[in-house]
């Protein structure tokens, strides 16, 4: 922006290290003077009388429904309804986030009132039951939750930002941690943002509250996996890591992203990506904040990248680093990243935030860092707690990062929130929960090993802190559950989609091996030119959606032999092929590429196509005869249903070609869309069900799931015809304009065609729940469906 601009940046640091330095002062004064020892001992000895319960008679008598081994969502959420323990579960998490990531006294009955009216929404909604069995944090339940507050498009817009980020992110970085950081950098801003709406607020404004808060919540989420997680990564060079530091450094410092000058280093295309969507993010912010706002931003941000570079650089094996070297640090990243959440909504400045966030930052940043003690060992990563076991041997000076937590909880229930009650409820909660999950992902003997090292000195609260470890209850948290089920969710998905398309390609490599069609023994110049067309048609590029559908759905959902649904297969791609060269010829849309080269009619003639077309169409019903393995009867009807389908398959595209130049409303291009495409994903779902003699429910369920994903396909294609790349769809774009054909894309528009195909996407999810039986392959056959760029 300006030299101004930088130095008050400069200076904006020298004061918050001041800061950070007085705070850091004042709790080591009250570690060594040992004050938060009797004082937390008469706490938690207040506090345990509601969270260990000893047994009564009654207890001896088994209840109906037990805790669950793990704690899944739902059925975690309804064993605390059961045993009437949700409603205080809910209290405390909210009132949780209420004070860390809104920065809330509890004490103050405005917030008091605001968490009691999201406690009995939240518990409203846990317990909602309307059969919508959609995994939490999955594409359909982001979409859904977006669209019951008027946000759907920006979701979708969300949605597809992630994942075109996700695919830029290199091995050696975690994708899924990525994405929950940012899911979760969203949830905090919007969160904010709905806290400062003011009450009567119209629902246009808030609207373009949340749909602004969304997309800075985004934005702002990008700078965890870009450049925290990138620079911790070792991903980069000595050399590329200095460069990329200085990049940000400059950015933050002048107001201005750099151009991307030329690169020296092996992951030149890797940063030329993320400079891309960094400087994309970076102008979003900057053009939605006032000029005030921006600059608080812009401190923000560099305290924080200054901390965060700080630790980073520094080395484990180093001796010599001071307390206020170990510690400032953390203080100054903790507290800022809070405060960076305030100034990306413009919120008013508050006192208040100001100081509660300050005090607290430091206290979960602790309760992070012990979490994750083991990996920032074996990273070697420097925290208070790897620089305290690997020199608190030599080094009798080092202040023990365990006791300096408990001094920060002792500090801010006693001198920020005034010794109120509620709060160290929901602080000790919070701590005593720290401590059990860490135990439960460690082990007991590893964390006895830990508990030996960190609190060794303070024996007597060390064991009023273990009996409250192994005995306490009812201290779990709503959005620690939430971030295990997301986790989980998301790396679901992730294996999940990479099995998908391992088994796509080698179907696909199956397939095309098994399509070629043999000539002849006769010599007729027109045979070889009708089966060397159809050949043509069969070795362009095609997906092959069609018959893998059908040959996964086959033999992985219904057991049948690979070997004997090959004719099956074969089928339906001479089908499919046959039907866009029809779609292909001059008299219909006229296309000059397909599959990335000229299409038959331009090779050969016209007249060679349509009957290349129509030999096709024959050599599927051909195949299907040879399903000899089957029962005579079941293959007759597979071919009597083949039969209806490929008539239906026709006067779809006959109303297409009638529909030229017409204003078609939204039922009648729906209805076009499955008669032309739709019957055909129908016809590749029914085909295997017919051969393994599945349950009319079962079809009923496929088709309605074929019906909406086949919309959804057909909308895709719409929008690629649109905004597509033309070298990865493999045939020209904007061909529905020039054939003056309604789209969905046309009568919606491109965001109202977004929306319907999102619509699309979860009614066929929703028909998948009809199914006695779950397949993985059609949700990730549908996610490809509306994701995909060709």
């Amino acid at each position: 922006m300006n030299e101004e601009l930088a130095s008050n940046t400069d200076y904006c640091y020298y004061l918050a290290e001041e800061k950070a330095g007085h705070y850091f002062k004042v709790l080591h004064k009250q570690l060594i003077e040992k004050h938060y020892v009797p004082a937390l001992t008469k706490d938690i000895q207040s506090w345990k009388l509601n969270h260990i319960h000893y047994p009564s008679l009654l207890s001896f008598f088994p209840r109906r429904k037990k805790k669950p081994v793990s704690k899944e969502y739902r059925s975690y959420i309804q064993y605390l309804n059961y045993t009437s323990k949700l409603d205080d579960y809910l209290e405390r998490s909210i009132s949780y986030i209420y004070m860390r990531d809104l920065g809330k006294a509890l004490t103050s009955p405005n917030t008091e009132s605001r968490v009691r009216n999201v406690v009995e929404q939240l518990k409203k909604n846990l317990l909602l039951d309307n059969g919508d069995k959609i995994e939490p944090f999955s594409m359909a339940s982001l979409y859904k939750m977006a669209k019951k507050n008027g946000v759907e498009s920006t979701m979708i817009w969300a949605i597809e930002k992630l994942k075109n980020v996700s695919a830029i992110i290199p091995k050696g970085m975690d994708v899924v941690h990525a994405q929950r950081k940012i899911l979760k950098i969203i949830a905090g801003v919007v969160m904010n943002a709905i806290e400062e709406m003011e009450a009567g607020i119209s629902l246009e404004e808030r609207t373009n509250k949340l749909t602004k808060a969304i997309k800075i919540g985004y934005y702002y989420g990008l700078t965890y996996p870009f450049i925290d997680d990138l620079l911790d990564a070792n991903i980069l060079s000595d050399h590329e890591a200095k460069d990329y530091s200085n990049l940000i450094r400059t950015t933050l410092k002048e107001g201005n992203v750099p151009e991307f000058s030329e690169w020296k280093g092996k992951n030149k295309q890797l940063i030329q990506s993320i400079h891309s969507e960094l400087k994309e993010a970076f102008l979003y912010i900057k053009a939605n904040q006032k000029e005030e706002s921006l600059e608080a931003f812009l401190q923000q941000s560099y305290v924080f990248f200054c901390a965060q570079e700080i630790d980073r650089l520094k080395h484990l094996s180093y001796e010599h680093y001071t307390n206020e070297e170990l510690y400032i640090p953390v203080i100054l990243k903790s507290s800022a990243s809070r405060q960076i959440v305030r100034s990306l909504i413009s919120a008013p400045k508050d006192g208040d935030f100001d100081k509660q966030t300050f005090c607290y930052g430091i206290y979960n940043q602790l309760a992070d860092d012990f979490a994750d003690l083991f990996d920032d060992w074996e990273e070697g990563a420097v925290t208070p707690y790897t620089y305290y076991m690997k020199h608190h041997h030599r080094r009798n000076d080092l202040i023990n990062p365990f006791e300096l937590y408990w001094t920060v909880i002792f500090y801010l229930i006693h001198h920020v929130y005034q010794s109120d009650k509620k709060t160290c409820n929901v602080i000790l909660d919070r701590a005593i929960n720290g401590l059990k999950r860490f135990k439960e992902k460690k082990g007991n003997k590893r964390y006895k090993e830990v508990m030996d090292l960190f609190a060794s000195e303070i024996p007597a609260f060390n064991r009023l802190i273990q009996t409250m470890v192994q005995k306490a209850d009812n201290v779990d948290f709503f959005d620690k559950l939430l971030r295990d089920q997301m986790v989980v969710t998301l790396k679901n998905e992730q294996k999940d989609q990479k099995e998908f398309f391992h088994t796509i390609k080698s179907v696909q490599s199956q397939i095309n091996i098994s399509l070629l069609i043999a000539k002849s023994e006769r010599a007729f110049s027109s045979d070889d030119a009708i089966v060397d067309g159809a050949n043509y048609s069969l070795n362009g590029n095609g997906k092959r959606i069609r018959p893998i559908i059908a040959w996964c759905m086959g033999v992985n959902e219904y057991g049948l032999d690979e070997t004997e649904i090959l004719p099956l297969v074969r089928s339906l791609e001479y089908m499919h092929t046959a039907s866009l060269i029809f779609d292909d010829l001059p008299s219909q849309d006229n296309a000059s590429i397909r599959r990335g080269r000229l299409t038959l009619h331009e090779v050969y003639n016209t007249a060679i196509a349509e009957l290349t077309g129509l030999f096709l169409t024959q050599k599927a019903i051909e195949e299907q005869t040879n399903l000899s393995h089957f029962d005579p009867q079941t293959v007759l009807s597979l071919i009597r249903y083949t039969a209806k389908v490929t008539g239906d398959m026709c006067k779809g595209q006959a109303m297409d070609l009638e529909s030229k130049g017409k204003q078609l409303t939204l039922n009648q291009l729906n209805t076009i869309c499955f008669y032309k495409t739709g019957i055909g994903f129908e016809a590749s779902l029914i085909m295997p069900a017919i051969l393994a003699d599945a349950k009319e429910t079962e079809i009923a369920a496929l088709k309605k799931f074929a019906y909406h994903a086949g919309i959804a396909f057909q909308i895709k294609d719409d929008l690629l015809d649109v905004e597509g790349d033309k070298g990865l769809l493999g045939k020209a774009t904007g061909k529905d304009v020039e054939n003056n054909h309604s789209t969905f894309a046309s009568i919606l528009g491109m965001e109202g065609a977004r929306i319907e195909m999102w619509e699309h996407y979860c009614l066929a999810l929703e028909a998948l729940q009809e199914m006695s039986w779950k397949t993985k392959f059609l949700k990730h056959l549908l996610d490809y469906l509306v994701h995909r760029k060709k």
